[in-house]
């Protein structure tokens, strides 16, 4: 046979190579596949974690905290809470950084 012409053994070993390639680079992207979307669950479930911390927080605070003091806390921004709290209430600023810090705890009176 010439040399240049490719024999059925030649043809079945490269369709094995090729068929083991395709079956390692599945695996591979289902792995990859499978990572990505425990990532996502993992930050969906951080972001409903902190949503409901954040409205339990709304619930449990007193009716006469002002509400600018509950939008800057659930925002994250102590600083702002403690801003507005003493705007609204005229105590200072020590007063103010200790109801703040009680209602972040949910422990505010």
């Amino acid at each position: 046979m010439p040399s240049g012409v490719l024999q059925l053994w030649d043809l079945l070993w490269i369709f094995v190579v090729v068929s083991a390639a395709a079956a390692v680079a599945s695996l591979i992207a289902t792995a990859l596949e499978r990572a990505r979307w425990s990532r996502l669950e993992g930050k969906i479930d951080r972001l409903l974690d902190g949503a409901s911390t954040a409205r339990e927080k709304a619930e449990a605070a007193p009716a006469d905290v002002p509400a600018g003091v509950l939008e800057a806390l659930e925002r994250g921004n102590k600083i702002e809470a403690i801003k507005r709290y003493r705007a609204v209430t005229g105590v200072d600023l020590a007063e103010a950084k200790a109801f703040v810090e009680r209602l972040e705890t949910g422990k505010a009176t």
